[in-house]
């Protein structure tokens, strides 16, 4: 059965044509963050993009520069949406809050996003053979949003709004709060009585739960 990110590729022409490449990487999204990389052909992109395989290699030449693109594409769209809760203006405390909703926000509005980020753990992208060129972009903006909550809790350590924590560790925490959850799939449903972790009132459970773990674990004032 075709994921909604596969339909959506071949439905969105009723709106506004995708282009080809488009196409290619909102279906190659879904895949990849289902099977994995190891479990995708390109000849399956490209039938189920409604594309013929050369087309496809007109843009791809190999299956890792698609996959490179992809996880690039996925970063980015993550970065969009929390970047600006980190350039608020706001105190680390009331900063760190709406970088955590920003981030469930960023993971509940494209399921792929999670499992896709947790998978490519695992498919490392400097173990692919892919130039450093290809790597780059989605390397560049990953170590931009790491640089951002590492910096983040400095600041907040520095102004005594947060305790005295490892910032590695802490920047570990935040991040993966929200990946494993929305990255969990039938696991984490079970745990909330086979409920969607995409379901609207699911999403801002989420959101409440996290602010008041991370109120409680790093602020010296819990109420804040």
């Amino acid at each position: 059965m075709p994921s909604r990110v596969e339909e959506r590729a071949k439905t969105a022409g009723r709106v506004a044509p995708l282009s080809s490449r488009t196409k290619i990487l909102e279906v190659a999204e879904a895949r990849f963050a289902r099977s994995g990389f190891g479990g995708v052909g390109l000849r399956d992109v490209a039938v189920a993009a409604g594309l013929s395989k050369s087309t496809l290699f007109h843009h791809f030449s190999t299956k890792e520069a698609l996959y490179v693109e992809v996880i690039g594409r996925v970063l980015e769209r993550v970065a969009e949406r929390v970047e600006p809760a980190f350039a608020c203006g706001a105190p680390p405390a009331e900063r760190l809050l709406r970088v955590s909703d920003a981030l469930v926000d960023a993971f509940a509005e494209h399921p792929t996003t999670a499992p896709l980020l947790l998978r490519s753990l695992f498919e490392a992208l400097p173990q692919l053979e892919v130039d450093a060129a290809q790597q780059e972009g989605a390397i560049s903006v990953l170590q931009r949003l790491i640089g951002h909550f590492q910096d983040l809790v400095r600041e907040g350590i520095a102004a005594r709004a947060f305790r005295e924590v490892s910032v590695p560790d802490t920047t570990q925490t935040i991040i993966g709060a929200a990946v494993f959850h929305f990255a969990s799939g039938e696991l984490g449903e079970q745990q909330f009585g086979d409920v969607s972790l995409f379901s609207a009132e699911a999403v801002a459970r989420r959101r409440r739960e996290q602010r008041s773990f991370f109120q409680r674990a790093l602020l010296f004032d819990p109420a804040l």
